[in-house]
């Protein structure tokens, strides 16, 4: 894969990316519905984008070990950015949306609904990922930048946590999540006791 077709596929992520938010405001100016309820439509179309792209961002290391396909890596950044954007969204149309920034009733949500808190420190976890995403803050952290950035398996627990706890009846498309994300998990799992394995000395 050469620079420039790395770049122009960067590119083709990040538009692809903002597909669906370009869809949400077209529904929301007319072309389209938003249905009975608009604010939880909206929300959930922001917050279930974000949930895609966070797996999306996880499943780049299984697919480069399982493809050879090296370059993949650095799909990661623009996938995980796009991801954060979606959840930092999501976070904004319910603040503003639903509860229009009344700090009397947001404190309390956040403090008392499990979903909603549990949805927030995911989104507060993701916050120093992004900011530290840069080649720059990769340098300057060294070794650092790989603790700081395991974070996101925390981050996918929360991320599918939140979306289980806040559906009330169907529960088969956040425990599809949950599957998703626990292959993911045990393929890392599985690769890090692999290579452990390997360097431990010969009895």
């Amino acid at each position: 894969m050469t620079r420039r077709r790395l770049a122009w596929l960067k590119a083709g992520i990040v538009v692809a990316g903002l597909g669906p938010l370009a869809l949400l405001f077209a529904r929301a100016a007319g072309y389209g519905s938003l249905g009975a309820n608009p604010v939880q439509e909206v929300q959930h179309s922001l917050g279930i984008t974000a949930l895609n792209l966070l797996l999306l961002t996880l499943a780049i290391t299984p697919l480069r070990r399982m493809t050879g396909l090296s370059w993949l890596v650095s799909l990661r950044r623009a996938l995980g950015l796009l991801a954060f954007t979606y959840a930092l969204l999501h976070a904004l149309s319910y603040m503003v949306l639903d509860r229009r920034l009344d700090w009397s009733s947001l404190i309390p949500d956040v403090t008392e609904r499990p979903w909603i808190t549990v949805g927030f420190l995911a989104l507060l976890l993701l916050v120093p990922l992004a900011v530290t995403s840069t080649n720059a803050m990769q340098r300057r952290l060294g070794r650092r930048w790989r603790s700081l950035h395991r974070s996101i398996y925390v981050i996918g627990l929360l991320a599918v946590l939140h979306f289980f706890l806040q559906v009330k009846l169907d529960t088969s498309e956040p425990l599809l999540y949950a599957l998703i994300l626990a292959v993911l998990l045990g393929f890392r799992v599985g690769d890090w006791l692999r290579r452990r394995a390997r360097a431990a000395p010969a009895q």
